[in-house]
């Protein structure tokens, strides 16, 4: 996107608010956003199989030591949200990759090659993958789906169920309430995405229009806002692990579910120690 603020249009700034198709593979469209997903996907991957190698008992510096702060960060954010260190660590590698993807996927859209600077038949290249509506929604989509599923796996899809219609199944207010909830879930998806897409969006579009305004000093009338872009991509990263954090803990503590329970995992040794100290 920095390329892109030196080049000016006599119509107004460039804003590109839907994703471009480029070419069809295997008779499946792909967009300029879902490209940039997938070099995305590569580079953050790479990143942190480093980092994992590099990482040792010892604090290290450098970028190592910034993903280990964050990691600590979500790990201690899930804690507190579940109040269960054990249930923390068990999950927390869910929500570490979800940060690290929104956040990079966030920071990469503001760098060069990334907008109108790189076009292939006349059309964008490359588009930040959380700046389309379509992306983010993909996303929310499996984040609320992690949720569900972490959720039924703690307390069995019928404890699960119950969850939603909590009373008499002869009273009709049941059914009403109970759809009512499982309607409120699928609003989640629309929420989660929504922020998210118009966060970045708008954030791109405001770059956009006070490059174009700047004209030839295009790069300084949009660095503060470039600056003010590049917190938003942190704390909108933040928000949504955060919500969906949340999201889990309700779905998880809930009166159905009996206290103490955790994954199977977990469970499995603990029975099997118990068996054995009884014997």
């Amino acid at each position: 996107m920095l390329n892109s603020l030196l080049r000016l249009s006599a119509a107004g700034p460039i804003i590109h608010i839907t994703s471009e198709p480029l070419f069809k593979f295997h008779g499946i469209t792909i967009t300029n956003s879902i490209l940039f997903s997938w070099v995305c996907s590569v580079v953050i991957t790479l990143l942190l199989v480093g980092v994992a190698l590099l990482a040792r008992a010892r604090p290290r510096g450098g970028f190592i030591q910034y993903v280990e702060i964050v990691t600590d960060f979500i790990v201690d954010l899930v804690e507190s949200a579940l109040g269960d260190r054990e249930k923390a660590l068990y999950y927390a590698p869910y929500f570490v990759s979800m940060f690290f993807f929104i956040v990079f996927n966030n920071l990469f859209g503001l760098l060069p090659g990334v907008g109108e600077a790189l076009t292939y038949h006349s059309l964008p290249l490359f588009r930040a993958f959380t700046a389309d509506l379509n992306g983010t929604l993909a996303v929310a989509v499996v984040a609320m789906g992690l949720v569900e599923y972490f959720a039924m796996r703690e307390s069995g899809p019928l404890n699960h169920l119950k969850h939603f219609f909590n009373g008499s199944f002869k009273n009709p207010m049941t059914w009403l309430l109970g759809f009512f909830e499982i309607f409120s879930e699928l609003t989640r998806v629309i929420s989660l995405a929504l922020r998210l897409f118009l966060n970045i969006a708008i954030g791109e579009i405001i770059i956009a229009v006070f490059a174009y305004l700047g004209h030839v000093v295009a790069p300084i009338t949009a660095l503060p806002f470039v600056i003010l872009e590049i917190f938003v991509c942190l704390l909108q990263a933040y928000i949504f692990v955060m919500l969906t954090v949340m999201y889990l803990s309700v779905a998880i503590h809930h009166e159905d579910t009996p206290e103490g329970i955790t994954h199977p995992e977990s469970l499995a040794p603990r029975e099997k120690s118990h068996t054995r100290s009884s014997a």
